[in-house]
């Protein structure tokens, strides 16, 4: 009988919870303003749990960013950038890579939760920055296994720039909530999948074992902009149908958008697919209608902390 692998990792020791990376999306905010100021409820032995403003100045004035989206600006070129007339959010950016960053460095923070919401109906979501991560995974089936209804999304993509210069991020998008609006029942989920993530960490820094899992997982394949004319206005609306069916699966035929003039836009394509970010209200400016995601499975071997291994020896 073959054994399987074992992935070591060293304990957790600095995590992050990020919040206001865009300073509408207020559920985070408000959980990190609280836990700045009443911090028991995230700490767990032998670990630094630092909560954080991302982008206080858009948190400020209840909008998404200043100068440019804080959540596209993590790029090696942004990073390296100095000139006169740099962006807010890149110098921000700039700054938050020196507080928990570089990746590598003694300094460097091994995980953040990057808290943010959708005004599209995804309900809890984690978005793995990088899906062959076990450490990652696991902690992914961990949650999963107390948030029923989570979904786990792939950005092997690309789409989305997060922190990439750490070595282990995870977002946490929690929908609907329109921007610039709070729920109580929204943050409370997001509470939740934190509470849990946190509860891992302090699990597999103990030296529990976690056995080889797969989990299910929507990877994006591709972004999908709203009919235009030439004058690059926007003709067509997300249809009945499709409003709030994020994740439900999309097939030929199926109604898309519609026209002020009443012509349905069907989906032609031949395979399959599961949307996302269906009319997510800040990304019209981006472009993107919905994303197209497939069903994929992740997979991870048995994780054991680098403590359980000193021990034994």
């Amino acid at each position: 009988m073959s054994s399987s692998a074992v992935v070591h990792r060293a304990p957790v020791r600095k995590v992050a919870v990020f919040g206001g990376t865009h300073g509408n999306e207020l559920a985070g905010i408000y959980l990190v303003k609280h836990w700045q100021a009443h911090g028991a409820e995230i700490q767990r032995p032998g670990v630094e749990v630092k909560p954080f403003l991302c982008n206080p100045r858009a948190v400020e004035k209840c909008t998404r960013y200043i100068d440019c989206d804080l959540n596209r600006v993590f790029d090696l070129g942004s990073l390296g950038t100095v000139v006169e007339d740099t962006p807010y959010e890149v110098r921000r950016a700039q700054e938050i890579n020196r507080i928990f960053g570089p990746k590598g460095s003694d300094d460097a923070f091994d995980l953040i939760f990057d808290l943010h919401n959708t005004t599209s109906n995804m309900g809890c979501t984690l978005i793995l920055e990088n899906s062959r991560d076990d450490f990652a995974i696991q902690m992914s089936h961990y949650i999963k296994s107390y948030v029923f209804l989570l979904c786990i999304l792939s950005m092997s993509y690309g789409m989305l720039l997060l922190i990439i210069s750490l070595l282990c991020e995870t977002g946490v998008e929690v929908g609907p909530q329109p921007q610039g609006v709070i729920r109580a029942d929204i943050l409370e989920k997001m509470r939740k999948i934190v509470k849990h993530g946190l509860d891992f960490v302090q699990l597999f820094n103990e030296g529990q074992e976690f056995p080889p899992c797969t989990i299910e997982a929507y990877k994006i394949m591709e972004k999908v902009d709203y009919p235009r004319n030439k004058n690059d206005e926007v003709i067509a609306i997300i249809h009945p149908k499709l409003q709030d069916q994020d994740w439900q699966p999309l097939n030929k035929g199926d109604p898309l958008f519609l026209t002020l003039d009443g012509e349905v836009i069907e989906y032609k394509g031949d395979s399959t697919f599961y949307p996302a970010f269906i009319n997510e209200a800040a990304y019209y400016e981006k472009k993107h209608a919905f994303v197209k995601t497939v069903k994929v499975k992740l997979t991870a071997e048995l994780l054991r902390s680098e403590i359980r291994t000193f021990k034994s020896c």
